[in-house]
């Protein structure tokens, strides 16, 4: 059994994958989640062959009962959870006037809702580990679109707005716990995400995945002491108030 355990939602590929990679070399145990059990169970073949113990669980997070059941799962598999990523998003552009009911519930479901209940699940356990270690942590993951507005991605980037928001208020509430939490808000990460922009901007000039996994690495490694409220990721040359 690991000695240490993550937990990570939306893990079937582009940021949440690679994240959970750079946890597989650190010897975490894994439960990893996503909607598609097919594509999941694909996605996370190369980590299984390579040795490294995944729980893998199917999950729509918009719906509070199925994003129980991955903390569940996880509990039973590993009895502690180290680290949590709230890394499932989806985003709907769309123009003020024409956003559709569904679409704007579904990213707040999605987007903010299930970090917040997620949060909550994983609270019990990552309170273990902080007192234990004192090296807990919460990754929530954000987007530059949430430090200023942008034109046709208003609700995603609200939402991402308020997972920084939340995230600070997570972190002044449980930090002294032993448990850090840090918000990701990265600009255009070449993930399936992003197709939508690629003929403007193009892959090969877009933030890699690995990038924002070994950001991550970066925070298993700081001390109790350093706490670390948000990591912003531009690409060369660009405004932080840049999509």
């Amino acid at each position: 059994m690991p000695e240490r355990a993550a937990l990570i939602t939306g893990a079937s590929g582009g940021i949440g994958l690679a994240i959970a990679a750079v946890l597989a070399e650190e010897g975490y145990g894994l439960t990893l989640s996503a909607r598609r059990p097919e594509k999941l169970d694909s996605a996370v073949a190369h980590l299984r062959d390579a040795g490294h113990e995944v729980e893998t669980v199917a999950a729509n997070v918009a719906d509070e009962e199925e994003l129980k059941s991955v903390f569940t799962a996880h509990e039973a598999r590993f009895g502690r959870l180290d680290v949590l990523v709230n890394n499932a998003g989806v985003g709907i552009g769309a123009a003020a006037a024409e956003i559709e009911t569904r679409f704007l519930d579904m990213q707040l479901a999605v987007n903010l809702r299930s970090v917040i209940l997620g949060t909550r699940e994983g609270l019990p356990l990552l309170r273990k580990a902080g007192a234990e270690h004192r090296k807990a942590l919460i990754v929530n993951t954000a987007s530059i679109a949430g430090k200023t507005g942008q034109p046709w991605l208003s609700i995603y980037g609200a939402t991402k707005a308020a997972v920084l928001n939340y995230s600070v208020a997570t972190e002044r509430e449980v930090g002294g716990e032993g448990i850090a939490c840090t918000a990701l808000a990265p600009a255009f990460v070449d993930t399936d995400m992003t197709d939508f922009v690629k003929e403007s901007v193009p892959a090969e000039a877009m933030i890699r995945p690995s990038d924002i996994g070994e950001a991550v690495r970066m925070l298993l490694k700081v001390s109790p002491n350093c706490h670390i409220p948000e990591i912003v990721f531009t690409r060369p040359g660009e405004a932080v108030d840049a999509p």
